[in-house]
């Protein structure tokens, strides 16, 4: 391995830019930059940031005496591509492309491969995304809803939820490729993943309503009486969108997304709030059931990983319903940047080719 592998690491959110810099495995320094919302909207679309928020990420470099040229690879957080497998892609003309014009959809994460391009022609380095959320490895039994009109799609936690199984893999002795996985972020968002031998042969899409209630979301709600609300004339088309994205679960029955707000009011006998507390637990550990059948209950370990996974109350009961599965290991929070530089490294260091965008 040479001595030096300096790594760029970008994230772009609404309305911030998350960058590290690693020498291999280890972190140099990881900053996040804010962007003031009246400089965004300069901009008609998402991705024509890119330049903009690259301007402020050289200058930045420049500050902390980190020169671009010793740069072996620069790694964006994967936008909104068309749907692909998980790995590390190097970021082509083709992938431009579809990030610039949004061929599924146009969000700040696009800049992302964006960026890790413009400053790889720079100076002539690798340019990777890894495991972008719309990695879909979906086996065709999973995609089956029961309506021929609408198809389960594969939107997850695809980047924490592929670096935490590898982790877990390891502590196993096992490559990610020789397990049986479920692998559950727990988040403002939860996904629990069915990882066979390397693959996410199956996992609810946590963004728009399937599977556990989560702080912000509804999840999986019954069909028929969801469609009388729709058409009650209450609720907007917007109005019903927030009430299954951002203004559902926890936020929609206790008033808050924070689950240390809601430990307290249990602490402190709100019977409610242990109701639905226990209730989201509950849901996590039954598609945690579900996804073991996916798996013809050959598991070799239940990982758990996100915010929540740092509380070790709602960890203890899902380990009260599903410890007679497997395994289960707890990797509290997320390690995204870690994640991404990873990836990069593993095609550097020759583990596996990096993939080509199509």
């Amino acid at each position: 391995m040479p001595a030096h592998q300096f790594l760029l690491v970008i994230n772009p959110g609404s309305t911030s830019t998350k960058i590290s810099v690693f020498d291999g495995e280890n972190e140099v320094f990881t900053e996040n930059i804010s962007h003031k919302i009246e400089e965004l909207s300069r901009f008609n679309r998402a991705s024509d940031q890119d330049l903009y928020r690259m301007e402020i990420i050289v200058k930045i470099l420049r500050e902390k005496k980190i020169r671009l040229e010793n740069l072996k690879a620069v790694v964006g957080r994967g936008g909104l591509l068309k749907p692909i497998e998980g790995g590390t892609y190097s970021v082509n003309e083709q992938m431009v492309a579809d990030l610039k014009r949004g061929v599924l959809g146009d969000h700040p994460s696009n800049c992302g491969g964006l960026i890790a391009y413009a400053i790889s022609k720079t100076v002539g380095c690798h340019a990777f995304i890894v495991d972008p959320v719309v990695v879909d490895e979906l086996e065709p039994i999973a995609r089956i809803s029961g309506m021929p009109l609408i198809k389960r799609r594969s939107i997850f936690h695809a980047l924490n939820q592929k670096a935490v199984a590898r982790e877990a893999a390891a502590t196993l002795g096992k490559k990610y490729s020789q397990c049986n996985l479920i692998v559950v972020h727990l988040g403002g968002g939860i996904t629990v993943g069915a990882h066979a031998l390397g693959r996410v042969v199956d996992v609810n899409n946590g963004l728009d309503g399937d599977g556990p209630f989560s702080p912000e979301r509804s999840g999986s709600v019954p069909v028929g009486d969801l469609i009388k609300v729709c058409y009650s004339g209450t609720y907007t088309l917007a109005e019903m969108k927030k009430l299954v994205k951002g203004h559902g679960g926890t936020v929609a029955y206790l008033g808050t997304h924070d689950m240390r707000i809601i430990e307290e009011r249990i602490e402190n006998g709100d019977s409610e709030a242990e109701l639905i507390y226990q209730a989201m637990a509950y849901q996590v550990s039954k598609l945690i059931g579900e996804m073991a059948t996916v798996l013809k209950g050959k598991v070799d370990a239940i990982a758990l990983t996100g915010g929540i996974a740092k509380s070790t109350r709602f960890t203890g009961l899902v380990k009260e319903r599903v410890s007679f599965i497997a395994q289960i290991m707890i990797f509290p929070g997320e390690q995204e940047m870690k994640a991404l530089a990873l990836g990069a490294l593993r095609v550097l260091n020759g583990e596996e080719p990096a993939k080509i965008y199509e």
